[in-house]
């Protein structure tokens, strides 16, 4: 009885989630038809189908949580590695390097530029470590669970803050790119969606993990993207003072998620003794995200 029980219910869970990706391509392919009725100007709407495309990635990354059943805690504090090494690859590789080329663009020195990033990221740093002093003193009230709705803990809230703020640059630079007229727009978006699908997995993940329901959770990861069109419209729009804002945004980014990978993911990751599993984790998704931010360009 119990292992036909687990089949109807992994077999459930899989029609579930395979309904939920039919249910995310038709939606999508609605969007492109929809958006060609709005009769906006050309590079705003190629901006807008740009950001979709991000968010639609971010959005089948989180498909996953739904088949999942439990998170044993060595699962957890792996995922929790990877997506560290994720976090760490995407500022080096997809806020740093690149802000410091968007700097120098703007005719800056390569001190200049390096100047400009790394004040960027101590600010960013700061920013968050005032919102962390915020969420720590929160009344114990509202962080005091029960059993039904246990509380997720507030690093891990963080942590989910910190991709979002991710993809605002991102949303940034795919609006640049399409309101400036670059030829390459429609391959940065796709090259952008792509890496954003791991991303969409772990805020999903990690939230399943600390006990949030997995729709939920999934619903959480799939809407961590939607930054992205809303900022590439933005951008596109105002494509002169994008150009300036986008090193700086890249910095601030990447100042918030190198706070809180070193002062809250990587110790919680290690806090059920699974020290090797949670460094091997972080290697991989180190590794693969450094993959894909290169070779995607």
């Amino acid at each position: 009885m119990g292992t036909e029980t687990l089949t109807i219910g992994s077999g459930r869970l899989f029609r579930y989630a395979f309904g939920s990706l039919l249910l995310l391509a038709g939606t999508a392919l609605l969007v492109a038809h929809g958006l060609a009725w709005l009769g906006l100007e050309p590079r705003i709407l190629r901006a807008l189908q740009g950001g979709a495309i991000c968010a639609l990635g971010t959005a089948l990354g989180a498909v996953p949580v739904l088949v999942i059943r439990r998170m044993p805690v060595a699962l957890s504090d792996s995922l929790l590695g990877f997506g560290a090494g994720v976090m760490l690859a995407a500022t080096a590789f997809s806020l740093v390097v690149p802000g410091i080329s968007a700097a120098q663009n703007l005719g800056l020195s390569p001190w200049g530029a390096s100047g400009l990033i790394s004040f960027g990221i101590m600010l960013g740093a700061f920013w968050l470590y005032l919102v962390d002093r915020k969420v720590s003193g929160a009344s114990p009230e509202i962080l005091v669970g029960t059993p039904d709705k246990p509380v997720i803990p507030p690093r891990m809230w963080l942590f989910v803050f910190a991709i979002i703020a991710h993809n605002i640059p991102e949303g940034m630079a795919v609006g640049v790119s399409a309101g400036g007229g670059v030829p390459d727009a429609d391959s940065l978006a796709m090259g952008i969606a792509l890496q954003d699908v791991p991303e969409g997995l772990v805020i999903a993940l990690v939230l399943a993990g600390a006990g949030m329901s997995r729709f939920k959770a999934f619903l959480i990861g799939a809407a961590s993207g939607l930054v992205e069109p809303v900022f590439a419209v933005l951008c596109a729009w105002l494509v002169s003072l994008a150009e300036v804002l986008l090193p700086l945004g890249m910095a601030l980014a990447a100042g918030a998620m190198l706070l809180v990978v070193t002062h809250e993911v990587i110790p919680e990751s290690r806090r059920n003794g699974h020290e090797k599993l949670a460094s091997l984790g972080l290697c991989i998704g180190f590794c693969l995200m450094m993959v894909m931010d290169t070779a995607l360009g």
